[in-house]
């Protein structure tokens, strides 16, 4: 098969959400800039950290919920469909949503990597550009590889991804800014790395 131009979409979205609502559950499948791409299955740590974070999220802020795997219409256009590890929106946000819901009301959506070949180019670059241009306020990715937390924020529209960007060694803490406005103690990461 012949590899396609970055800018060329292997499909239309309606194609896509169709693919994917066939795919069984122990599948993922994920569409950005006109890619698509199958998240790696998670495992114990990475659902564990999901897990703390969750906790954090709603002791700091009980008046949000953190929904894992919700998909979301992401960028400017609408046309990537992203599935982030988590959501943090109002409590009951999502509810009334389809598979694909607009990411509008999300406050932070975050992304633990997977030790997976694929890693660089979707979590690092690919959503944090496509997050920005959907508007969304804050990206958490916590970098199993690097051993670190990176916080994206100050949204960029225009040209996707985002304006500030701060990196945090495993074990530091971390000010997840406004709307969000927690505080991470990160030194239980750690523990959740080969």
């Amino acid at each position: 098969m012949p590899v396609m131009p970055e800018h060329t979409s292997q499909m239309l979205v309606e194609e896509f959400e169709t693919i994917a609502s066939g795919a069984p559950e122990t599948v993922t499948l994920e569409f950005v800039n006109g890619r698509i791409g199958v998240k790696r299955p998670s495992d114990g740590s990475h659902g564990t950290i999901v897990s703390w974070l969750t906790k954090r999220c709603i002791q700091a802020r009980p008046d949000l919920d953190l929904y894992q795997t919700q998909g979301l219409r992401v960028d400017a256009y609408r046309q990537s469909r992203a599935r982030p590890d988590a959501v943090l929106a109002p409590e009951a946000h999502f509810a009334g949503y389809g598979e694909w819901a607009d990411p509008a009301g999300a406050l932070m959506v975050v992304e633990v990597t997977s030790y997976d070949s694929d890693t660089d180019r979707r979590d690092r670059r690919k959503k944090p550009a496509a997050y920005g241009e959907a508007g969304i306020p804050v990206y958490l990715l916590i970098d199993r590889d690097s051993c670190t937390v990176t916080v994206h924020s100050s949204p960029d529209r225009r040209v996707g991804g985002y304006r500030d960007v701060r990196v945090a060694k495993f074990g530091e803490t971390v000010a997840l800014p406004d709307p969000v406005g927690i505080e991470l103690d990160t030194e239980i990461l750690k523990n959740y790395v080969r």
